[in-house]
């Protein structure tokens, strides 16, 4: 599919909601626990969705927009949302989440972006140069590989319930 902002837009309006609609109001048995050490829980990915809201996909689309000679893209922090996440319910960081996404799309769309600024490029300190259109597109495929790995990681919680019924699920594979 070739990238155009309205396909974009219309899937980074509808994660907050269908986060919601999957987590709000379940046990924490689904939401705290992880795949293993180093893995994170369905928790610690809403957290990082709301660094990523407040750290990159905006700030480095003002970043490319700007009319600056340096434009070379911060490195986003990975391990943010455990300090972030201190003393907040997963209700409070979906509302956050929720917050923050409106108000980015609402910014998204004020740039007015045209086809020249899609071109417009900055250097990502690990894969090099990228345009604004890729970043954009980056931004919706985020929020679906975290929407899978949420899935994946509460699929987890039941591989060893589902006894042999593993062989037809490949989210447990």
């Amino acid at each position: 599919m070739k990238f155009e902002l309205n396909k974009t837009v219309e899937i980074l309006e509808h994660t907050p909601a269908m986060l919601y609609a999957m987590l709000q109001n379940i046990s924490g048995e689904w939401v705290h626990n992880n795949e293993g050490q180093g893995t994170w829980s369905v928790f610690d990915i809403i957290g990082h969705l709301i660094v990523c809201e407040k750290t990159d996909f905006i700030t480095r689309t003002e970043l490319i927009l700007a009319d600056s000679a340096v434009k070379t893209l911060a490195p986003i922090d990975m391990y943010a949302q455990f300090e972030n996440n201190k003393g907040k319910t997963l209700s409070m960081l979906l509302i956050e989440f929720e917050q923050l996404r409106k108000e980015n799309i609402r910014k998204l769309l004020a740039f007015d972006l045209n086809d020249d600024d899609l071109q417009k490029t900055a250097i990502h300190p690990k894969i090099g140069t990228l345009n604004l259109g890729e970043l954009l597109a980056t931004w919706v495929a985020h929020d679906l590989n975290h929407i899978a790995q949420i899935a994946r990681v509460m699929a987890m919680q039941y591989k060893d319930a589902v006894g042999p019924f593993i062989e037809f699920l490949g989210i447990l594979k």
